[in-house]
């Protein structure tokens, strides 16, 4: 074995060492998030193995360049699929519209259709109109207070 190789070795199992024991201080909630967008940003991993499969003179480089590239290319693609579940969790599901009653007709029907309500609320005013949010979900906008007068 060459020196090179024996100080390569060592600085990889020291840095095995080093990343569980960083690893081990993380709360478990945390984990998860933190963990599958390292994973999915770590493409510097695959580019370290490209780059030794270029230097590599021998069989066992050669395999070292290869087992490293199959471990970067999992971390990677592992990091996307966990990271895209999470997100999955936090989207909101899709609320069917409200269904518009036959017998109404006129001007109650449109204003409805258009996401306005003709019939004042509770508090005597007109609700407000639904408006559009970014993700192009319908929200209701918050209802104007009446007047207080004394």
């Amino acid at each position: 074995m060459s020196t090179a190789l024996v100080t390569d070795l060592t600085i990889f199992v020291l840095a095995l060492l080093v990343g569980i024991e960083v690893i081990g201080k993380v709360p478990a909630t945390l984990h998860t998030p933190l963990m599958s967008a390292a994973n999915s940003i770590h493409g510097i991993v695959l580019a370290g193995a490209l780059l030794i499969g270029l230097t590599a003179h021998n069989v066992v480089g050669y395999v070292l360049a290869f087992i490293a590239a199959f471990f970067a290319a999992a971390n990677v693609v592992g990091g996307y699929v966990v990271t895209g579940r999470m997100l999955k969790m936090f989207r909101r599901k899709a609320q069917p519209a409200p269904a518009v009653p036959a017998g109404r007709s006129g001007a109650g029907g449109a204003a409805q259709s258009a996401g306005q309500s003709a019939a004042p609320s509770a508090a005597g005013a007109v609700a407000a109109p639904a408006v559009a949010s970014a993700n192009g979900h319908a929200a209701a906008a918050a209802p104007s207070q009446p007047d207080q007068q004394a």
